[in-house]
Order: C-alpha cells, then sequence, then structure tokens
C-alpha cells in the first residue's frame, strides 16, 4: 500500500503527527517505510456513490482516523459545490481535528483513489507541506487484512469541525497561507483565453468533453473550455491506485499535454481535477500545475462563458 503525496464528498484523512521522517514523496509504500500507520488519522468522506459516507465513518474507519467533511469545510456562501473555505476557516477546521502546521497528514477514500486528492490538494493550497494520499484507500487497507476501528462515533464529534469553520474564533493556532498560485478562479480562466499562457486540462470524461453525454447537474451545458485537453481522471489510474510516473506521463503527452507548459486541471467540480494534480506531482517535485476551484460546475452553469464541443 502507497502513500501519494501529493455527490456530497465527503472523505477520508489519516492524521499520523509522528508518521515518518522518511516520508518524503506524495507516493510512499506503507511497508516500505516501517511507520506505524494505525497512530493517528483523519477520515474525510468520498464519493462511493453507495451509502453514507459519514455514517459508514461512525461505524468502521482506520483505526485513528479523523473525519474531514469537505462539503462543509467550504465556502458556504457559495451556490458551488465544495468551494475552498477562508483561511480562517480552514485553519478553525484544522485545530479543531488536532491538526498543526507541522503535523503529517495522510488522506484516504472508500473509493481507492477519487476525492482524497482534492482534501490533499485543499491542504497544499493552504500552505500545508506534510501531506499525503494513501494510495488504494481504504479498501486496499482491508483486502491487505488490517484492523478497522468499529468504536461508534457521536455527530457531536463529527461536527465540531465543521461548527469551528463556520465561527472561526478570532486567534487559531493553525496558521493558513493559501498559495494563490495553485488555484484559478473564473475570471483567471477567462483572461487565459485571450492571453494563452496556460494550458487547460479536463479530467472529465471523453463523452461529457465532446457534449456526447448530458452533464449530472440539472441546467448545465455541456462541451468544454475552448484550446482545453481531455485526460480523463482514470486514465492515470488503475485498480483504484495511481499508474505508474511512465504511464502518467503517457496519459498526457498522448492526450496533446505539453508538460513543459503551465497547466490548470479542471473537471465537474474540482475533484477529479485534483487527481491531475496528483499525477502530475509523480512526475515533478514542483509540477506547474493549478486547479480551477469552480470547474465545469461553475464554467458551464453560466450563459457568458465561451464553450467547445467535439474533440
Amino acid at each position: 500500500m502507497n502513500l501519494i503525496p501529493c455527490m456530497p464528498l465527503p472523505m477520508l484523512l489519516l492524521l499520523v503527527p509522528q508518521y515518518c521522517a522518511a516520508l518524503q514523496s506524495e507516493l510512499v509504500s506503507l511497508s516500505s517505510h516501517g511507520c506505524d500507520f494505525k497512530s493517528q488519522m483523519t477520515h474525510l468522506p468520498v464519493a462511493t456513490g453507495k451509502g453514507n459516507p459519514r455514517e459508514q465513518f461512525k461505524h468502521s474507519r482506520i483505526p485513528g482516523s479523523r473525519f474531514f467533511d469537505m462539503d462543509n469545510i467550504a465556502d458556504k456562501g457559495s451556490n458551488l459545490p465544495h468551494m475552498l473555505p477562508s483561511e480562517e476557516a480552514f485553519a478553525a477546521a484544522a485545530d479543531c481535528l488536532d491538526i498543526g502546521n507541522d503535523t503529517q497528514v495522510v488522506v484516504y477514500d472508500r473509493s481507492g483513489l477519487f476525492s482524497a486528492a482534492r482534501v490533499w490538494w485543499t491542504f497544499r493550497v493552504f500552505g500545508h507541506a506534510k501531506v499525503a494520499v494513501l494510495d488504494g484507500g481504504l479498501p486496499l487497507w482491508v483486502s491487505e487484512g488490517h484492523k478497522l476501528e468499529e468504536t461508534p462515533v457521536s455527530d457531536d464529534d463529527l461536527n465540531a469541525p465543521l461548527r469551528a469553520a463556520q465561527h472561526p474564533p478570532p486567534q487559531t493556532t493553525y496558521r493558513a497561507h493559501l498559495q494563490r498560485g495553485q488555484v484559478r478562479d473564473l475570471q483567471q480562466v477567462l483572461r487565459n483565453l485571450e492571453q494563452q499562457q496556460e494550458v487547460v486540462v479536463d479530467a472529465r470524461g471523453a463523452a461529457r468533453f465532446q457534449a456526447k453525454a448530458p452533464e449530472p447537474r440539472p441546467g448545465m451545458r455541456g462541451g468544454h473550455i475552448p484550446g482545453s485537453k481531455n485526460v480523463p481522471f482514470d486514465a492515470v489510474l488503475t485498480g483504484g491506485r495511481l499508474k505508474s510516473p511512465e504511464e502518467i506521463r503517457s496519459a498526457f503527452v498522448s492526450a496533446g499535454v505539453d508538460l513543459e507548459a503551465p497547466l490548470v486541471a479542471s473537471c465537474g467540480t474540482g475533484v477529479t481535477a485534483s487527481v491531475l494534480a496528483l499525477a502530475l506531482q509523480q512526475l515533478s517535485p514542483q509540477p506547474k500545475v493549478a486547479v480551477y476551484d469552480g470547474s465545469w460546475s461553475e464554467w458551464g452553469s453560466r450563459q457568458d462563458t465561451p464553450m467547445d464541443t467535439g474533440e
């Protein structure tokens, strides 16, 4: 099992304060570093499409993990799903989860690798360098025979970080610093249509990218941002895990992506775009990639944004 440094969509996050000094990569083997991943972990809800992630966490989880609800530790003033919270809100939630700026955080989900990437990216956007993703997530943890914790968790405990994020105190111990170079908004992506300084890479499936399949959210147009390239997120995954760096590189290059150019990852809601960002991290320790936070949920729901269809 590896660690990758790297829809209500809750997700699983492992928090390992005394993780392992040898952790240098976004993708690290559980067994190869001799680390005890049962110390302390944080759990986030995952978009599995089955059941209720919050209820699933209450009844079974990796021992010591904590629940991070990315739908609600978010900008609640936006009508778009799980948009980035403010620095103050994120810091308040981190404090409540007992996460410090030097804490090694490991994120996992119940799908193998899906929404964990979004939370990995969120931590990095707020300046948290010590964050990784558990490659293969909970399914691989279980398949390898590791135990689950089944002690019930109360709703009050799960709601505490949400309350903190919605009503942050004047001061927090955690210091969040938004890394603006890692995130793009609507106006920046619109300006790039003229300036052509960055390449947008869309993680949605080809049928949605080409407007041959309807969007899953009502009232949304089909198609893609003009000039963008299509690398479906599952092109960099196999069996719920990231492919090898060579295969990841091939997926981007075969889609016509210049890996030397600055990239902006987009998708439906900013989740699978983060999978692409995580994959690109395996090719370079400092990849030139940002995530369009609003993604197609924002672009496709407006009538004043240009779009293309077809390949």
